[in-house]
């Protein structure tokens, strides 16, 4: 399986942090990067369930025409056996949208590489 580690896009400050959406510049990245992993194949998108990750995850699954779906697994303290277990079995590509530090931290767990994750950034993992 691919997995495309994702965090969100840039998000606006603000309380509570639950719902704080993107900026119009975390927009435009958000487009950017659907438009880059819609390239992809990509069978199912998943998504924390923090408003700024289901509007990266959105614009993700509405580029690359897959579903989205919302994850508990994928919320901040997300962990590596919470990833993989949110993904195992759901297609040979897919995308999961979630926060800092959780994807450098999963990343680290699944292939032993330290990434730095700015907002819209991705990491692409064989699992």
């Amino acid at each position: 399986m691919r997995l495309f580690v994702v965090r969100h896009a840039e998000a606006a400050p603000g309380e509570p942090d639950e719902l704080r959406p993107l900026t119009d510049a975390g927009r435009a990245a958000a487009r950017a990067l659907a438009a880059r992993l819609a390239e992809e194949d990509v069978e199912l998108v998943l998504a924390s369930p923090l408003l700024r990750a289901r509007e990266t995850a959105g614009e993700i699954a509405r580029t690359a025409r897959a579903p989205l779906e919302v994850d508990d697994r994928l919320a901040p303290g997300a962990t590596p056996d919470g990833i993989r277990a949110a993904v195992d079995g759901r297609g040979k590509t897919v995308v999961a949208v979630g926060h800092q530090p959780d994807c450098s931290e999963v990343v680290l767990a699944f292939t032993g590489r330290m990434e730095r994750f700015e907002p819209a950034a991705f990491v692409e993992v064989e699992l």
